[in-house]
């Protein structure tokens, strides 16, 4: 397939995708593309203003300090985590990127049962798999993806944690804080502690960081939030995260991690990085610019989009296109062969590859994505 409208052709064997985003070159291998064929990646779902400017400077400033150890207890860094949420460092868990989080959160809990609201990021699953936690899935409903709070409290029977996203990766919903604080209260007397990624919380639309469910481990301390710094300040490669929870929740997360987990490197950066206003405000003014933008323009190319409070989108071809042959696969392939790489959902539980996940960029290349969906679904 070239450029213009796509053929309905059969649909490639829908095994062995890459199971995150961000990989072109397997994809590109995948469908016969050369190495050199090119990418506009709307796959990962990263702050396309990032990294800031001055960190470049700062790691090459701070190579000197490979010579020696970090801090055992990352004192620094955390204290800075600790004042920028309005809690104690006591509070705070400094992480190899929100992975690890995740995987300490699961070993913590290690041999009793878990709950995992999908579609979710899949790393929960495994980090449960990896603990020996069997595993009890809470659907969300498409095409809307709401939760259910009964429907929910009903699964947790003989349950000890349960894991969710908010924002949700990949559909972009944000739970109720009303909602949430419900769900507290209930898995707080049942005693089912309650793990929430917030790794896309500081991108929510309009709200940002006062989304984030920080101001209620004070009211329940059986929750756990975990926080990622790759996406907002696009930093993947560096990996650094951290958890945020009841000092007597960290302490038990601590043994189950490895010495100087963190490097020297990307602990030097949470501090400066926390404290770039400037940043975070040019962040916020793209993301309330250019989502609006896209979250009006989708509907309009014959898609179903779930509403989104973040910066990427979920969609689908709508019904009427599926009965004539356009999946969401064919559109991922006509999408690639037209340089645009979105990410596939055969990896999220629940989703099985009917969907797309399609990340916000800047303003030239959020048009070009448009008019090449425009070329295919008009």
């Amino acid at each position: 397939m070239g450029g213009g409208k796509v053929s309905y052709k059969a649909e490639q064997c829908v095994s062995h995708w890459p199971s995150h985003g961000g990989q072109p070159a397997a994809l590109l291998k995948r469908f016969g593309l050369p190495d050199a064929h090119p990418i506009e990646d709307f796959s990962a779902n990263l702050n396309p203003l990032g990294p800031p400017e001055w960190v470049a400077n700062a790691l090459t400033t701070s190579i000197a300090s490979l010579a020696h150890y970090p801090a055992p207890d990352y004192r620094v860094a955390r204290e800075a985590i600790a004042a920028y949420h309005g809690v104690t460092p006591e509070q705070v868990l400094l992480t190899n990127g929100g992975a690890e989080a995740i995987f300490l959160a699961a070993a913590r809990y290690a041999g009793k049962r878990a709950a995992i609201v999908t579609p979710g990021f899949g790393e929960y699953a495994r980090a449960c798999r990896a603990h020996r936690l069997p595993i009890t899935y809470i659907a969300l409903s498409a095409p809307t993806f709401e939760l259910d709070l009964d429907a929910l409290m009903a699964s947790l029977k003989d349950i000890s944690v349960l894991f969710l996203c908010r924002p949700n990766n990949p559909t972009a919903t944000l739970i109720p804080l009303s909602t949430m604080q419900a769900l507290l209260a209930r898995t707080a007397a049942i005693g089912c502690d309650v793990v929430v990624d917030e790794a896309f919380v500081d991108m929510t639309v309009e709200e940002g960081e006062r989304a984030s469910l920080t101001p209620l481990l004070a009211e329940y301390p059986h929750l756990l939030l975990l926080r990622s710094m790759t996406k907002f300040y696009t930093l993947p490669g560096l990996r650094v995260g951290y958890v945020l929870a009841s000092s007597a929740i960290i302490q038990t997360l601590v043994v189950h991690q490895p010495p100087w987990s963190v490097n020297q490197m990307a602990a030097a950066l949470v501090a400066p990085l926390l404290r770039d206003a400037v940043f975070a405000e040019q962040t916020r003014s793209w993301l309330n610019q250019q989502h609006p933008l896209m979250a009006a323009s989708l509907p309009t190319k014959e898609l179903d989009v779930v509403t989104s409070t973040t910066n990427f989108f979920l969609v689908r071809p709508n019904n009427t296109l599926r009965e004539r042959g356009l999946t969401s696969n064919v559109l991922f392939e006509h999408l690639l062969r037209n340089g645009i790489l979105v990410r596939h959902t055969h990896n999220f539980a629940g989703l099985d590859g009917d969907w797309v996940r399609i990340a916000l960029r800047g303003a030239t290349a959020n048009q070009r994505l448009l008019k090449v969906l425009n070329d295919c679904l008009c």
